[in-house]
């Protein structure tokens, strides 16, 4: 086992906690404010990146769900984690492409950006292949129901992308588990609004699908509104680590 925890600076170390201090008051301060208790908020450290020396080291401060966005930099990171003994849970949450689907499956437990039928399917046969688990999912919406971007669409019947169908794809999948919705605010949009929307979209989907109970809503910047509207997941990444280096 490779001790990569060791190679995390001191003084990298102490800023973490001091991230993670803060974003869990800030947490904890939202669901006393919506009258929420804190164990219903998850959150999901977005790692994208960082080296794994900083999840190992987030996984030390009691860190249990990570999020990551592409899987060429996920797959060896999570590698990378477990073999120095950190297992947190991992959430892939960026786009996905349907060819990536069998390396995803081999280390994520949640992906949350789900939004097409065909992508549960590719998903499903990855996932009866290459895990002896279900595949934790959640649905993509798009909020404001703009094709041109990732999201299934809540008011379509697009047999692909409409909210609906996709929902019906994964929950009928044997090697896939309905967890809920996922989405983000558009561009544009202030979160209030976004986030109120999400929550009537929520309300329906909960209705149809009563056990899909997750909510992923809210980043470094509005988290506080996403809880008042219902999120069970936060997603929070420079809040926590600091600004991000520059993806190259």
């Amino acid at each position: 086992m490779t001790d990569i925890s060791a190679t995390v600076r001191p003084d990298r170390r102490a800023e973490l906690a001091a991230g993670l201090a803060r974003v869990r008051a800030r947490i904890a301060d939202a669901c006393a404010a919506a009258g929420r208790d804190r164990s219903e908020v998850t959150l999901v450290a977005v790692t994208k990146t960082y080296p794994a020396g900083d999840v190992v080291a987030l996984a030390g401060l009691g860190v249990t769900d990570v999020g990551e966005n592409r899987d060429q930099e996920a797959a060896p990171k999570a590698a990378e984690a477990a073999a120095a003994g950190a297992s947190p849970r991992w959430h892939f949450i960026g786009q996905l492409q349907r060819n990536k689907a069998r390396s995803v499956v081999r280390y994520a437990d949640v992906v949350q950006s789900v939004d097409s039928v065909r992508l549960a399917g590719a998903l499903d046969a990855a996932a009866t292949a290459g895990r002896d688990r279900p595949l934790d999912v959640l649905v993509q919406v798009s909020i404001d129901g703009d094709p041109a971007r990732g999201g299934a669409l809540p008011d379509a019947a697009d047999p692909d992308r409409g909210l609906y169908p996709v929902a019906e794809a994964v929950a009928g999948a044997g090697a896939l588990r309905l967890g809920g919705l996922m989405a983000v605010a558009p561009l544009g949009w202030e979160a209030e609004r976004a986030f109120a929307r999400l929550a009537e979209v929520a309300q329906r989907f909960r209705d149809r699908f009563p056990e899909a109970t997750v909510l992923s809503a809210g980043m470094s910047g509005d988290l506080e509104i996403a809880i008042g509207y219902g999120a069970t997941h936060v997603r929070v990444g420079s809040a926590l680590l600091g600004m991000r280096p520059t993806l190259r």
